[in-house]
């Protein structure tokens, strides 16, 4: 898997883990968290490498399809975009506006929580 698609998934783990069952959970994490190799969780959970395989390719779905209906992802991203030119426009138009700065200030942390 190259390394754009894990961070891809590590991103969705992120936000959505928690919405993954217990099992999906415990996979998830000894893989894409913790970096076990397919074979290290199989042996650790006593299963084969094929359905550690399996659970990790649903668990993926689950998350992608998380992403498709709820798009917290995309909208933080789109969030922190627009911080960013937010804070840009402040700067260099208004710098001695302190109420405003901490405003902007304010907006960039909330995705940071």
């Amino acid at each position: 898997m190259d390394i754009k698609k894990t961070n891809e998934i590590n991103l969705l783990y992120n936000f959505y883990h928690s919405l993954l069952t217990s099992k999906q959970e415990k996979y998830m994490n000894l893989y894409y968290v913790e970096d076990f190799s397919l074979g290290e969780i199989a042996e650790q959970l006593g299963v084969s490498r094929q359905a550690v395989l399996d659970n990790i390719h649903r668990s993926v779905g689950s998350l992608e399809k998380f992403e498709r209906e709820l798009s917290l992802v995309e909208k933080t991203q789109e969030i922190d975009n627009v911080a960013s030119e937010l804070s840009k426009v402040v700067r260099e138009n208004y710098a001695d506006d302190k109420q405003l700065l901490d405003l902007v200030k304010r907006i960039s942390k909330i995705n940071e929580m």
